[in-house]
């Protein structure tokens, strides 16, 4: 991944960018299928529907897991109960989907104001084999610090993807630590009851997924 003078990431070409926007397309059909998601707003005409994400017919307990944190100590998605939950899967090496979704999270988040504290980003990768604690930390403070990177045996992240209709996979380089993980990009919004609720496609906006968060936040 390419690194600015900050030390922020930077994306690369643009042929890059439309593979990344194809492949985004077709994993975001995937997740779309495993979590039965319509057009259908289950929240009927109440407020509380969004007006940009995907909404879920049937919205479905998120199951609980357990990984290591940037917090430092392990961190349960059922410590966050109480509150909206965004669940992002990327890695810190990719090199355009991720810091583009990243960037607009970190937009969101100044969208809500002094309501962000309400909400938690968690960013689980998809590349364990790279993504150590601490280059997790390294790479979201960039993005926000708040923002809680999660990790933890391929296994078990495979099994909390598949739970939540997130795909990914490998794809070997030329050289063992210079490959790329194609995955689905989608943003999924749990409410505070711990439910999926809707879920924010790749190139949903700070300001798209702001207006809807609003609407979790109690």
């Amino acid at each position: 991944m390419s690194v600015g003078t900050t030390g922020k990431p930077l994306g690369t070409t643009s042929a890059n960018r439309q593979r990344g926007r194809l492949v985004q397309w077709v994993l975001f059909a995937c997740v779309a299928a495993g979590l039965g998601i319509g057009a259908y707003l289950v929240w009927g005409p109440r407020s509380t529907a969004p007006e940009y994400g995907v909404v879920i017919d049937s919205p479905t307990p998120a199951e609980n897991f357990t990984l290591d944190a940037t917090t430092g100590k392990p961190v349960a998605l059922a410590d966050f109960r109480g509150k909206p939950v965004l669940l992002y899967f990327g890695y810190t090496t990719c090199p355009d989907v991720c810091p583009t979704t990243l960037a607009d999270l970190k937009a969101a988040m100044k969208q809500l104001g002094d309501r962000q504290d309400k909400v938690q980003v968690l960013f689980v990768t998809v590349d364990p084999e790279r993504d150590t604690v601490s280059r997790m930390a390294a790479y979201l403070k960039y993005f926000d610090p708040a923002f809680i990177g999660l990790t933890g045996p391929l296994a078990q992240i495979e099994t909390i993807a598949s739970h939540f209709g997130v795909i990914f996979i490998k794809h070997e380089a030329a050289t063992a630590a210079d490959y790329l993980v194609d995955h689905t990009s989608a943003v999924l919004a749990i409410d505070s009851d711990g439910f999926v609720r809707f879920m924010f496609p790749y190139g949903a906006t700070g300001e798209q997924m702001a207006t809807d968060i609003n609407k979790l936040i109690q």
